[in-house]
């Protein structure tokens, strides 16, 4: 190093030369430091692709659904104001057909088009000669046959038609090239393009498949509050519809607030009674839904169901028999698991109370079950009869994509989490999150669910750890009494299908749910190591959507990638699994969807649905079908379309 002394002549006090400072200051980094800023760079890059990639992503899926849009409309007014005779989910092919119809073409079945050959009158005063043109009645597919119909001018007659020359546009060099005859690549293409489009259409063959048995949900109004049966005549035309359908059985909720509706241990099962021995008549199978929730007030139908009137009278007092949210607004569509060991309910416990109307109902019905005529009983365990928290009710404002709220701060349930963090060692976790945002707050808006959020912290792992385990208890002690109430009868239990925000890492709706489930645990294989325990059937509730489906997919939601997953780890545990629809309206497609998952083509296992459960608001009778072709999908369930296939 160049040094100089100062200026008291001092060789101690060293300094460093200008210019060797000026080129420590200048120069570039090298070997690790150079590695890191070009890698900086690099993900720098790389993250603004990535960007931009998701960006056109979202303009594509806005011109589909634009598209898609103008199509809608397109075939609407075709049918209300063209007279055209399209089918109810008309595609574009039928459409064209229906244009080149009413123009004077005929399009046979199998997309052969062509023009009728005139009267012979007027054809005697053209040099006619035989002609094989493409435009002929020939085995030519639709391709080669529309294209060729749409470069023929109009005014030509038919005496020039053998001179037409086919063209077909190269969008390489933007000229056009002709057209070898019917017995061409081209058109042995165009054929080959025919089989498979037809060997799509047989993809949804399902004969031969597994029979999977179709139970359909009985509407609720058939047994009104006081358990009487509001009209046998209706109810028998229902049950005659059904058998016309070759349904295999039928559903029934036997609501606990109708029957023990008024006062403790007084059950009232005249009006099941009734509807039984008709259901009987039709030589239909039953399952009964221990319905211990409330229905009807999220709903704007008339039908209202509550918790039984002794209940509410209770909870008047006290209300920490209900769940309730961060605010302390309570729900009353189900009773806190809070209480299940808590004598609260006039001297009984929360299993205690389910356990008597389960054994009343086995005993009352001991003829109906020694007959065989009850298959199958399942047990409500939530809201909507679900094995889940009341996290995200239409009551308190919800709406999808919310990620709903916590339903821990009732008194008994926070007695619970105080005592499951002093055994943890850590009593000031002995709280809800403060950071969990409201019920139609979005993920990334809340410090508890964004990415890297509390969600997965010592404190957020251990609270939904507590909060998913006392759901799982809750089913673990009412399965077990459920068990002894009805011995040898299988037991159902229904799973939901919380799918919305699936796609992120937290799951917020799943975690507020009680499920918990985010991307680095699996949440639903305590849940099914329960129920594998009981050996109970799981029904998922199946939505038959996709991610396309989903307008512009705000919430995140994977509706397949949930079901798959619950699906899989369900059958890889040995567990008996059955299906149900959601409250949604599907056409074929969304029919076909919920087909192949109730029993997938390619299952080395060959493993599928033990049954299938359709459920919608209203009677069959009054004409509104959730599944537009209900006998279709019902023979496909059965794998036998006999007669269907085309």
């Amino acid at each position: 190093m160049n040094t100089i002394t100062n200026i008291d002549g001092n060789p101690n006090q060293n300094l460093i030369d200008p210019q060797t400072q000026t080129q420590s200051h200048t120069r570039r980094p090298r070997g690790f430091a150079a590695t890191a800023a070009a890698s900086a760079n690099s993900n720098t890059s790389a993250g603004k692709a990535k960007k931009e990639r998701e960006k056109e992503k979202e303009r594509t899926k806005l011109r589909e659904r634009h598209r898609r849009a103008i199509t809608s409309r397109m075939l609407a007014g075709l049918r209300q104001y063209g007279n055209f005779p399209l089918p109810a989910r008309a595609d574009m092919n039928d459409v064209l057909a229906a244009l080149a119809r009413e123009a004077g073409w005929t399009v046979e079945a199998d997309g052969t088009t062509y023009r009728q050959p005139p009267p012979l009158q007027q054809m005697a005063s053209f040099p006619v000669r035989s002609v094989e043109s493409p435009v002929s009645a020939n085995n030519c597919s639709v391709k080669a046959a529309i294209d060729s119909v749409l470069r023929i001018d109009e005014s030509l007659s038919p005496a020039s038609l053998d001179s037409v020359v086919i063209a077909d546009r190269d969008s390489r060099t933007d000229k056009f090239t002709t057209v070898s005859p019917i017995n061409s690549v081209e058109c042995l293409e165009a054929d080959q393009l025919i089989q498979d489009v037809r060997s799509e259409d047989h993809e949804n063959d399902f004969t031969g498949t597994p029979y999977v048995p179709v139970y359909v949900m009985l509407a609720n109004g058939v047994i009104n509050n006081f358990c009487q049966l509001v009209d046998p005549d209706g109810v028998r035309q229902e049950l005659s519809h059904m058998k016309s359908l070759h349904i295999d059985g039928i559903i029934v909720n036997c609501w606990w607030g109708i029957v023990e509706g008024w006062t403790p241990q007084k059950y009232a099962w005249s009006g099941y009674r009734e509807l039984f021995n008709i259901i009987q008549e039709y030589n239909l199978k039953l399952q009964v839904v221990m319905a211990f929730h409330e229905y009807g007030a999220n709903d704007s139908g008339d039908v209202l169901f509550s918790l039984p009137q002794w209940v509410l009278e209770i909870g008047k007092g006290n209300q920490d028999i209900f769940f309730a949210d961060r605010e302390g607004r309570r729900n009353t569509e189900c009773l806190s698991w809070g209480i299940d060991k808590e004598r609260v309910l006039n001297g009984r416990t929360g299993i205690e109370v389910y356990f008597d109307f389960m054994r009343s109902f086995r005993t009352e019905f001991d003829d109906f079950f020694a007959v065989g005529l009850i298959s199958a009983v399942e047990i409500g365990l939530g809201p909507s009869g679900e094995l889940r928290y009341p996290s995200y009710p239409d009551r308190m404002g919800w709406r999808y994509p919310g990620i709903g709220e916590f339903q821990c701060y009732d008194k008994y349930l926070q007695q619970n989490l105080r005592k499951a963090a002093r055994l943890r060692g850590h009593s000031f976790w002995a709280r809800g999150p403060d950071n969990a945002g409201q019920y139609n707050s979005r993920p990334h808006e809340t410090g508890f669910f964004c990415e890297r959020g509390d969600y997965d912290s010592y404190y957020g792992r251990f609270f939904l750890h507590w909060y998913a385990q006392s759901l799982i208890d809750h089913a673990d002690n009412v399965l077990s009494l459920a068990s002894l109430a009805f011995e040898e009868t299988k037991l159902v239990i229904k799973v939901p299908a919380v799918y919305w925000w699936y796609k992120t890492a937290s799951h917020a709706a799943e975690l507020t749910a009680g499920y918990y489930n985010p991307r680095n645990q699996d949440g639903y294989f305590p849940v099914f190591d329960v129920l594998k325990k009981h050996s109970v059937t799981l029904k998922l509730v199946c939505s038959g959507l996709q991610v396309s489906n989903l307008e512009g997919n705000e919430g995140l939601a994977d509706p397949e990638g949930l079901s798959w997953q619950v699906l899989n780890l369900a059958w890889d545990r040995g567990l008996t699994v059955a299906g149900e629809n959601a409250l949604s309206c599907y056409d074929r497609e969304g029919c076909m969807r919920i087909v192949e998952m109730a029993k997938p083509r390619n299952d080395p296992d060959h493993r599928h649905f033990s049954f299938f459960v359709y459920q919608q608001p209203t009677s069959l009778l009054q004409g509104t079908i959730c599944f537009s072709d209900l006998d279709y999908f019902i023979k496909c369930m059965h794998g036998d379309l006999g007669d269907l296939l085309v």
